[in-house]
């Protein structure tokens, strides 16, 4: 080994979704490494499973590789505006930096590289750093911190966020500052190194500026928000001048459809779009099964519900339960293309769900799937889902995943109270199936479950993607549900009697979804 080589420990707390999370170590494996030794840390702070299992992977097919797992159940709440931080979680992410900054210490790094895990990075981006021959200095990128906002970078010049010139004691019309700003805009476009005052997130640190005491702790009697602008308030009270590169801006994935860019910004790049397992082509994944029961569907929910399963589903077993309608041509017609098994009830069986449950099951498995997912015709996964399942698809050691399933009481809200909390359980929807899985079903004539009773035998994870349930959301599917279980269930024998009288209620509480 070169003597003459500089050792980067590249360090990251992570809490992400698995798509973000693969494309992110994607991105590390393409750095180029030459004449550069790399080591990572990464602490798993995830609640999604399936991140987790893919960090582990990365650990096991990789060199110096630390991972720490936080066993902290933390919720980061994030959408398609923006994302929603408190004091706690800024401190912990704080603790986190700090530990990493320990550990390069510890281990002797020369350098801490030390990135978010919503960034895609050029491959050049590490020399490029190293190569400016600064203590402190981050690779920029972009983000429109509101949806309908300018993009603008993860650097400032003063206080918090404040991107324009000023003099101490100067005062500036607005048309002066906005002006300034500009110019700072066009100055962070072109590249070149610059002299910033806070920055962040995409930054290498030297072994000096660690040794220092540079560190993320807060500082009591500083009141500005975020763990970086206490870095960078405490590294110049140190001495250290904060530097921003500008040749290669790394690429944020702040919602999802910033997904839509990650090729492009690959081809930018010059890199190939390799998996964290190191091959070039895309994987082939295992045959996709949608089964479903369905009946007189045609005026409900079954079009929008088929679009979006047609755009992941490779086959379709539907089990018409005596359809008087034109259920099974919106089923033939949405999903043509795609193979699809239709077996019809003449009598419907629903009276007792058993034994429909146990029909659907059979002829499903009689298409030899590899993954079935069972859904009503009146469920759908938020739009996200898509891109996910092929991750999902594609890990061994998990045969069964659990979703949570949002009772929507109209097109825009949900129903949460005291007999209404069917989100706040987990519920299995997609299986792996096993053919030596034998099936013990739970024998009752209303409520007996989508799958077999025994299922949770299967090796199982849980997802944070969620399911939109449309059975509820108007008031005549309402009506008639609550007849049916009258008609069906009069004793509440196999439900709860208080939650079919709370059906009709005429002002439940409900709560706005967000996509």
């Amino acid at each position: 080994m070169s003597t003459n080589k500089k050792r980067v420990l590249i360090g990251s707390p992570i809490h992400q979704g698995p798509v973000i999370l693969q494309e992110f170590l994607c991105s590390l494996r393409n750095i180029e490494r030459s004449e550069i030794e790399i080591g990572y840390f990464f602490i798993d702070d995830n609640d999604d499973a399936l991140s987790s299992q893919i960090l582990r992977e990365f650990a096991k097919e990789n060199e110096n590789v630390t991972l720490l797992v936080s066993g902290q159940k933390d919720t980061y709440f994030k959408n398609d505006t923006t994302h929603f931080w408190n004091e706690h979680l800024i401190w912990k992410v704080a603790k986190y930096k700090n530990t990493i900054i320990n550990q390069a210490v510890y281990e002797q790094y020369d350098y801490l590289f030390l990135v978010d895990s919503d960034l895609l990075l050029h491959p050049l981006t590490i020399k490029q750093l190293l190569a400016a021959g600064k203590d402190i200095v981050s690779e920029i990128f972009w983000t429109a911190w509101q949806d309908d906002s300018m993009s603008q970078p993860q650097v400032w010049l003063r206080d918090e966020y404040t991107q324009h010139e000023q003099g101490r004691g100067e005062e500036l019309t607005y048309e002066e500052a906005s002006d300034r700003y500009y110019q700072f805009i066009s100055r962070m476009k072109t590249p070149g190194l610059y002299e910033v005052g806070g920055l962040g997130a995409c930054t290498l640190i030297s072994r000096r500026a660690m040794d220092a005491g540079v560190d993320f702790s807060q500082i009591k009697n500083l009141s500005f928000w975020g763990e970086d602008r206490h870095f960078c308030v405490r590294a110049a009270a140190l001495g250290f001048s904060l530097f921003v590169d500008t040749h290669f801006p790394a690429y944020h994935i702040y919602r999802s459809p910033d997904l839509n860019g990650i090729n492009h910004f690959k081809d930018e790049s010059g890199y190939a779009a390799k998996s964290i397992h190191g091959t070039i082509e895309e994987p082939q994944r295992d045959k996709l099964t949608l089964s479903m029961i369905v009946k007189n569907e045609g005026n409900r929910y079954l079009n929008q519900v088929l679009e979006a399963h047609k755009k992941y589903i490779d086959e379709a077993v539907f089990i018409d339960d005596g359809s008087e309608d034109d259920t099974v041509n919106i089923c033939l017609n949405v999903l043509k293309g795609i193979p699809i098994h239709i077996i019809r009830n003449d009598t419907s069986k629903f009276s007792n769900e058993v034994e429909l449950r146990k029909q659907q099951w059979e002829e499903t498995v009689n298409t030899n799937p590899e993954w079935i997912l069972n859904l009503d015709a009146d469920e759908m996964f938020e739009s996200q889902f898509s891109q996910y399942i092929e991750l999902l698809l594609q890990h061994e050691g998990i045969d069964l995943y659990c979703f949570r399933l949002y009772d929507m009481w109209d097109d825009a809200h949900y129903r949460e109270d005291s007999l209404w909390f069917a989100h706040q359980i987990y519920r299995p929807f997609l299986v792996r199936y096993r053919p030596d899985f034998e099936c013990e079903w739970k024998e009752t004539a209303q409520h007996c479950g989508r799958f077999p009773e025994n299922i949770f035998k299967l090796s199982h994870s849980l997802s944070t993607l969620r399911v939109k349930h449309f059975g509820w959301a108007k008031y005549e599917d309402r009506l008639n549900k609550y007849e049916r279980y009258m008609k069906l269930d009069p004793n509440a024998h196999f439900g709860m009697e208080a939650q079919y009288d709370s059906i009709l209620d005429k002002d439940p509480n409900l709560i706005r979804w967000i996509e």
